[in-house]
């Protein structure tokens, strides 16, 4: 009888087999292995485009799109152990836990493979480097600058993070947390921090929770483009639009209807196109043999520019971008 962990590794070795891949395998392809949080999540579906555009224009590169159907760190690591028996040449990895994917990712590397995590990072032990969609410092305090603005700095604000594991969330969330202590936020009270594991209804759930547990509750934060889309519609639902406000992270295409609506003010990302893109050039890159991804170094991702790693060892892609009702209809058709 198969365990959890073999049955999944066989489900993601069948998926590969199946042709979740790009076209046909040529023996002289380099193939990058993009691995998500979970499958089906529409920021990480942007992210899968952005790598197949950086395959067509390397022109050498084939593109595995795969990930877990839950956001576990026990799925992301059969997905990976899955990968290390196809004998890919490279892992781009956003991690559902930063610590328990070291030594899976350490077993590939020392396999040959080439590992570098991005949007949220494996431990330094566990990869040759990390991109930050956004300087983390930067995504922080925007966080806090938005719901800030629409509640005139005044106010309960809870923040509705993805796993409680997530390294991307609870930096961000760290980061938050030292502009909230300036003194132009004293009059807006952090209330509660709760996860919704990137999981829809648990969002909603969640939401719906600090709604009843905090009836003065005026604004949620979620650093997540699932959990932003669950709490706006938490409050919708509740008949609360306007007079409790979600921001957050999302995609434009996903929070067009909430921004319309009212239930969001303002919102940020930055374009997971673009991340895509850029971890896709990078793995091809550091296989190639043309870069090392080294603390330190440069390397030039394509239209991306160059982008510089750091003495930790992890590189900031772009900062991140608001969106309201000025622009929201003409971001939705793109991403």
């Amino acid at each position: 009888m198969f365990s959890r962990r073999k049955l999944i590794q066989l489900m993601a070795a069948t998926a590969l087999a199946a042709g979740v891949v790009t076209p046909a395998f040529a023996a002289d392809k380099i193939r990058v292995a993009l691995v998500v949080k979970a499958l089906g999540i529409g920021f990480f579906d942007a992210v899968r485009d952005g790598g197949m555009e950086a395959a067509k224009e390397l022109g050498n590169v084939e593109v595995i799109y795969t990930g877990p159907t839950k956001t576990t760190a026990e799925e992301q690591i059969a997905v990976i152990d899955a990968l290390i028996a196809q004998k890919v040449d490279a892992i781009a990895i956003s991690a559902n836990d930063q610590d328990a994917l070291i030594p899976v990712c350490k077993k590939a590397m020392s396999r040959g493979i080439k590992v570098i995590s991005f949007d949220s990072g494996v431990g330094k032990d566990g990869r040759i480097m990390h991109l930050n969609p956004s300087n983390n410092t930067l995504i922080g305090a925007k966080l806090v600058q938005m719901i800030a603005k629409t509640l005139k700095g005044e106010g309960e604000v809870a923040i509705l993070s993805a796993t409680s594991t997530a390294t991307n969330q609870n930096i961000w969330i760290e980061e938050m947390k030292k502009e909230w202590a300036k003194p132009e936020y004293a009059k807006m009270k952090l209330v509660s921090t709760v996860y919704g594991d990137d999981v829809a209804d648990k969002s909603y759930r969640e939401t719906q929770g600090l709604i009843k547990a905090f009836p003065n509750l005026k604004g949620i934060v979620a650093p997540t483009s699932v959990g932003i889309v669950a709490a706006a519609k938490a409050v919708a639902d509740a008949g609360l639009t306007g007079k409790v406000y979600v921001s957050g992270l999302g995609l434009p295409s996903e929070m067009k209807g909430a921004v319309l609506a009212g239930a969001t003010d303002t919102f940020a990302i930055w374009n997971p196109i673009d991340l895509g893109y850029s971890a896709v050039n990078i793995a091809a890159q550091l296989v190639g043999g043309k870069v090392t991804g080294a603390p330190g170094t440069s390397i030039k991702a394509g239209r991306m520019g160059e982008i510089k790693i750091g003495d930790d060892g992890s590189a900031a892609m772009a900062d991140p971008f608001t969106f309201d009702k000025s622009n929201i209809e003409q971001f939705a058709k793109i991403f």
